[in-house]
């Protein structure tokens, strides 16, 4: 009985876990579009529904009813494999994220993460290493040469980016000693939040992020001045909606990823209190909504950047990850290694 009801329990997460982040993917698109029309004095979406609420509708109705052309290629299932690898693998990373502490119903503590498991981080860059695949495979079997060098150019990058990003992690895992989503977002009570300890690794992450993301300025990969669309260039109606989803996916993941290490995820100041006079239940729905606060943020954040600066130059972006990102990211490892070992020394001391 209580596995039949674990099971429900967590089909029930999953879901919503599934159906917010499909939510946020949806609806940031419609935000980009506002978002780029406040930065350049325009109005935006208006017309479907109010303030264009319906817009995000209206643009899947459009790729669902769209006539879907396949360019003659031999190789038409592995042009069908890209983007679904695309889009599977920007869903599977909302796996292991808290998005919240827990909540007391029908006489259970339900812990609000679909599963909880010890190795979260490592789960993380072992799902967005997988996503590479997807971008290479469907620029190689789209039989163009426009798509294979846009798939080229975001496979070099994102691995590139991938090796800064994991550099950059390892300090925090040094000081925070887990690889528990979980535990780093409970060791961050309050304000308490590993930004102030490793604010370079947050700026290292939050650059690399951008470039697994193919967001601007690290677009290089679709960039339509010089590849037309790059490796979706051959795609159309929902194969292409994947695509365009699986990017908005990762960039609510990312901010999500972001949050939960770097600025407590659900965690607020006078949590603890809130838990003691307002209950579990309020406490932890708070934190619910303080996390997603922040992760609007930095969804904002991405958008601001995307309209305000241009992108970067090939060689730009690649001396950038392997000349000044990498380098960084090591210097940073050695001084945090440095600090924890003096203080384990003046521990042991008894100082």
């Amino acid at each position: 009985m209580m596995d039949n009801t674990i099971i429900i329990e967590k089909s029930v997460i999953i879901l919503v876990v599934f159906a917010i982040t499909m939510l946020m993917a949806m609806y940031s698109t419609w935000a980009e579009r506002k978002v780029a029309a406040w930065l350049q004095d325009r109005v935006g979406p208006n017309r479907a529904g109010p303030l264009g609420l319906f817009q995000p509708l209206a643009d899947g109705l459009k790729l669902f009813s769209k006539e879907e052309f396949e360019p003659n290629t031999p190789n038409k299932f592995l042009f069908i494999v890209g983007p679904a690898i695309a889009m599977s693998t920007a869903l599977m990373t909302s796996a292991v994220i808290p998005w919240g502490d827990k909540l007391h119903l029908f006489g259970r503590d339900i812990l609000l993460q679909a599963t909880d498991i010890n190795v979260a981080v490592l789960y993380v860059f072992a799902v967005v290493s997988v996503g590479v695949y997807g971008i290479m495979i469907g620029g190689w079997a789209s039989n163009n040469k426009f798509s294979l060098i846009g798939a080229i150019r975001a496979a070099s990058q994102m691995i590139s980016y991938e090796v800064a990003m994991g550099l950059s992690i390892i300090a925090l895992l040094m000081m925070t000693g887990t690889l528990s989503l979980r535990e780093i977002s409970a060791q961050q009570e309050g304000m308490n939040w590993n930004v102030f300890y490793q604010p370079l690794s947050f700026l290292i992450f939050l650059i690399c992020a951008f470039a697994e993301t193919n967001r601007t300025p690290f677009d290089l990969a679709e960039c339509e001045t010089e590849l037309i669309g790059g490796y979706h260039t051959e795609y159309s109606s929902m194969k292409m909606g994947f695509y365009l989803f699986a990017e908005y996916a990762n960039m609510f993941i990312s901010s999500t990823i972001l949050a939960v290490l770097f600025f407590g995820g659900y965690n607020y100041p006078g949590m603890s209190w809130a838990v003691e006079n307002w209950g579990v239940n309020i406490a932890n729905v708070l934190g619910i909504v303080a996390l997603f606060i922040k992760i609007c943020g930095f969804i904002f954040f991405y958008m601001w950047v995307r309209w305000t600066i241009p992108r970067f130059r090939y060689d730009q972006l690649m001396n950038l990850g392997w000349r000044i990102l990498i380098p960084l990211s090591i210097v940073n490892i050695m001084i945090t290694g440095i600090v924890i070992l003096r203080h384990e020394i003046i521990a042991y001391l008894g100082f």
